[in-house]
């Protein structure tokens, strides 16, 4: 199979199933299945509600899921332009090596430059070199000095009643 013959486009309702299938496959891949909550109804609220938080780019291989993109806004002050953030990427095992991880990032950044954004950016694990050397090789550059901080939680919650 050729990356020609995948289909990628914007993820609708009728899609749920697909995206939260490719969350579950994500999270297998990541060893972390068992921090999925999101059900399709989180989906359908979060993705197709009145103010969505992201979109999804979902691709197809006939009628099988076999990947997807996950993006939203940012904001740069020292750009003083919006940017897009890449939350997820991922293809099924089947469908790896056929350039459809490629062209996912691709149509994310041809958005990204049609938006008008100053940035593109993302996260791969440390131990994700397969990731991370895809993504040097496409043309990304690692940030060493930053380091991602997050609060869930417990610890949100005593954040936000300080």
């Amino acid at each position: 199979m050729s990356e020609s013959e995948f289909q990628i486009r914007p993820a609708t309702i009728r899609d749920i199933p697909a995206i939260l299938k490719c969350i579950k496959g994500l999270a297998r891949y990541e060893h972390l299945e068992d921090t999925v909550i999101a059900t399709e109804a989180d989906l359908q609220s979060s993705l197709f509600g009145e103010t969505p938080d992201a979109e999804v780019l979902i691709a197809y291989e006939r009628a099988e899921p076999a990947g997807f993109a996950v993006f939203f806004h940012n904001y740069s002050t020292f750009l003083a332009r919006r940017g897009l953030y890449l939350e997820d990427l991922f293809v099924f095992p089947q469908f790896r090596g056929k350039g459809l991880g490629r062209s996912l990032l691709s149509k994310v950044a041809r958005i990204a430059v049609q938006r008008q954004c100053g940035r593109f950016e993302l996260s791969a694990l440390d131990w994700n070199q397969k990731a991370i050397g895809f993504y040097e090789r496409l043309g990304a550059q690692t940030l060493p000095e930053w380091q991602i901080y997050r609060w869930t939680e417990k610890a949100l919650k005593g954040l936000a009643d300080r």
